[in-house]
């Protein structure tokens, strides 16, 4: 009896050790998809200092890449901003040229349904530096 009893204990010993082992770390979630970083966002931004809105749209050419109608306040007809995802973060194609002769540059991490933008925009005369909060909606 003795035997059974101490058994059945180290049995629910090795079992609780075993469940305990398997549960979730809450502390690590995992990172997003680039899903997660598609369509459309309100954005506010230091540069233009207005409130407008872009479109998060897949790059069909690349695994990881998006196209970003509107970024920096640019118009629907011109060419879009491309940038590649990895992770939480997304990171424009450097020195590339949108809008009206607009070299972009930077970078934004993804948290919950916002996306924080630090970049610089250079027109040819001046180099500036944005900040830009990209709102889901």
């Amino acid at each position: 009896m003795k035997n059974i009893k101490a058994a059945n204990i180290f049995l629910i010993l090795a079992l609780t050790v075993a469940f305990a082992g398997c549960t979730k770390d809450s502390s690590t979630t995992p990172a997003p998809s680039r899903d997660a970083f598609l369509g459309d966002w309100r954005v506010t931004e230091t540069y233009t200092r207005l409130y407008y809105e872009v479109t998060v749209f897949v790059d069909p050419t690349s695994t990881d890449g998006v196209l970003i109608q509107g970024f920096a306040g640019t118009l629907a007809t011109d060419p879009y901003a491309g940038a590649v995802v990895s992770g939480t973060t997304i990171t424009l194609d450097s020195n590339q040229v949108i809008g009206d002769g607009l070299k972009i540059n930077g970078s934004g991490v993804f948290s919950g349904k916002t996306i924080t933008w630090n970049y610089t925009i250079d027109d040819g005369a001046n180099l500036r530096h944005a900040l830009a909060i990209y709102t889901k909606k």
